[in-house]
């Protein structure tokens, strides 16, 4: 006889294995069936190995900084790639077996083998032992996305490399192509600035992390630019040749640029494919299934969350979604409509919620923007970092806090309470009212939410046009 569960969820990221927790906890039987490493991209290939590499260089960036801060480091700084990727692995195999043993806290059944859906209520597990049959009232599929490559590039892993394997490198290049200036273009870039790395950044749009505010990208090519770090923007990649040394990349306006590796990061695609979808007559939209606020897929009992719906492709957004899908298995009522936050992990850092000044503008909103220079804080000076700024966003009439971007120092630290405050619809004259501890780097946010109602305390007063009688 086949096991039956209340809830099979296929793949184990951090969609995948929060809604496993959240219903283990709320008393469901589920089981979670991952067909490679526990944890997904995120914890494997993504997020964590990308964090602790960059610690590492951030660590070498400070050092190399030490004369300023009256500490003297005697000799050049050097590091150790091998231990550092040691380091990093070390870090991924704790959260593993962090996971799994809160699975067996939340009695969670965890299969090890690939999940495919047979047919409403039966999934099939292909493991070394052979195909098994399990049954299910309920299917949350979170099978996440994959790097998308350029298939008329040469297939060469060890030299056009996307994320998945730059993560594991075992050695450095000395000159890096890296094509796609988003989020995951933009931390290697500065990650492999920091251990030696000549880097240039090629990027199609008119700036480099076009997904976000644009004031964000333009303190951030200046900070590039100001390391070495070299942005290509609206250019394109024409062609790509293997060569003696690596390869030759011929970018638009006959420009050649030489380099030893190519990291690919142009973006991601649902991993939708082979999961047995037309079992269960769910169509897709380019790869991404389709959902509704709930999480809920057209055919009854199935569900998607994760990357692989195309809402948003973050790993806390995957675990909100966990989280609503399985509420709404359980008899609850759970919308996913909370902002998702959005974070660069280079240094400085960049964070942002909710609506950009170019959004609001497009969509005919009245907006006053506020905004504040990190240097100005005494924290900042006192660190030394002193890089960047926070931009709060208003609507003019309705006083309604609209988004809150920033650029600095901790800042992935510093968004959550503008998330908190967007999701809970306050205005901004009640942001400003919030007591903010003395001296962090959060002080530039009320700061910033008191220039935007044009009362600024630490900035010079705002000039004041008047209008003449007609």
């Amino acid at each position: 006889m086949s096991k039956h569960f209340n809830i099979v969820i296929i793949g184990s990221g951090p969609g995948g294995y929060v809604a496993a927790l959240k219903a283990g906890q709320m008393g469901a039987s589920v089981a979670i069936i991952e067909k490679n490493k526990v944890g997904g991209t995120c914890l494997n290939v993504g997020c964590i190995p990308s964090k602790a590499l960059l610690a590492s260089a951030h660590l070498l960036h400070q050092i190399y900084r030490a004369g300023e801060f009256g500490v003297q480091v005697s000799g050049e700084p050097t590091f150790d790639w091998t231990k550092i990727q040691s380091r990093k692995d070390r870090v991924i195999r704790m959260l593993q077996n962090g996971v799994k043993s809160l699975f067996t806290a939340r009695k969670v059944e965890h299969i090890a083998g690939e999940g495919k859906i047979a047919s409403p209520g039966i999934v099939t597990v292909s493991t070394t032992k052979g195909v098994e049959e399990i049954t299910c009232d309920n299917i949350i599929l979170a099978v996440g996305s994959r790097p998308a490559v350029i298939p008329s590039w040469p297939d060469d892993r060890d030299v056009i490399c996307t994320s998945d394997e730059a993560l594991h490198w075992k050695t450095l290049p000395r000159d890096l192509l890296i094509v796609g200036g988003g989020i995951i273009g933009c931390e290697f870039a500065c990650m492999m600035q920091a251990f030696g790395v000549k880097v240039n950044v090629v990027e199609l749009m008119p700036r480099i992390l076009p997904e976000l505010d644009e004031h964000l990208a333009e303190e951030m090519t200046k900070i590039f630019t100001k390391r070495g770090i070299k942005c290509l923007v609206g250019t394109k990649v024409e062609d790509m040749k293997l060569g003696a040394n690596g390869v030759e990349a011929t970018l638009s306006g006959e420009v050649s640029v030489n380099a030893d590796r190519v990291l690919v990061a142009v973006g991601r695609r649902p991993a939708t494919e082979g999961v047995g979808l037309e079992n269960v007559n769910i169509t897709t939209d380019r790869g991404f299934v389709r959902v509704d606020d709930g999480m809920r897929t057209p055919t009854k009992g199935v569900y998607c969350i994760g990357d692989a719906n195309g809402r948003c492709l973050l790993a806390h957004a995957a675990s909100a979604q966990g989280v609503v899908a399985v509420e709404n298995i359980m008899g609850h009522n759970a919308t996913y409509d909370a902002p998702i936050p959005s974070c660069v992990y280079t240094f400085p850092e960049i964070a942002g919620v909710g609506m950009t000044q170019k959004q609001a503008k497009e969509q005919g909103i009245p907006i006053s923007v506020g905004a504040f220079p990190i240097g100005y804080l005494g924290k900042a000076m006192a660190a030394g970092e002193t890089e960047g700024f926070m931009k709060v966003i208003r609507h003019r009439h309705s006083d309604q806090l609209l988004g809150v971007h920033m650029i600095g120092h901790n800042v992935t630290e510093c968004i959550a309470a503008a998330g908190a405050m967007l999701h809970q619809k306050v205005s901004v004259r009640e942001l400003v009212q919030v007591v903010i501890a003395h001296p962090t780097i959060s002080e530039a946010l009320r700061e910033a939410t008191e220039d935007a109602l044009g009362m600024a305390l630490h900035l010079p007063p705002r000039k004041v046009v008047r209008m003449s009688a007609q």
